[in-house]
């Protein structure tokens, strides 16, 4: 392959980092990093999107917390800190605005009374229902390019990873 952007991040013998010379048309190491590459995506598509919340008066955090509850199951506050990429402590501050609100409820776990439960209440529910369907407009909007089936095999794809190392130790989430 002659094209630079499926060149294996491996260099070859003479190339990389520690020659004189840069081969023509190499790539930076994050751009074949995927890890980087997820990260950078990310950013910029949530960031086309965390403008049209923030004038439909949420922040970006308060955004994820109700996206992450609306249509589910009530989930523990530190799933609900994972899947909004959130420190947990401030998710709960997050969750007293919300709640003070009417827009979430906490419950008490079923079996385990150190665990407490979220869910979006009605009142949350209608509040974002019209933003919910803004993003979908936006996704589909940046998934367009790719056709239906690739949009579908990326989304699978995604969730496949996210699944394989959900289970992984996680780090602090950076704060917004």
């Amino acid at each position: 392959m002659n094209n630079p952007r499926h060149a294996s991040s491996v260099p070859a013998e003479g190339q990389g980092p520690f020659t004189d010379e840069e081969p023509v048309g190499a790539l930076r190491f994050v751009d074949d990093y995927l890890p980087a590459l997820l990260a950078q995506a990310s950013q910029l598509i949530s960031s086309e999107f965390h403008q049209v919340a923030r004038q439909h008066g949420f922040s970006v955090s308060e955004w994820r917390v109700m996206a992450s509850l609306a249509g589910g199951e009530p989930i523990s506050i530190g799933q609900l800190a994972q899947i909004t990429v959130t420190k947990q402590p401030t998710v709960t501050r997050l969750l007293d605005r919300m709640e003070a609100r009417e827009q979430v409820e906490r419950l008490p776990h079923d079996s385990d009374r150190r665990v407490t439960l979220v869910r979006i209440t009605r009142k949350g529910a209608k509040a974002v229902e019209h933003l919910m369907e803004l993003a979908r407009e936006h996704e589909r909007r940046v998934l367009e390019p790719f056709g239906l089936q690739r949009a579908e095999e990326l989304k699978s794809t995604l969730r496949h990873i996210i699944e394989l190392h959900a289970g992984a130790p996680a780090e602090a989430p950076d704060a917004e």
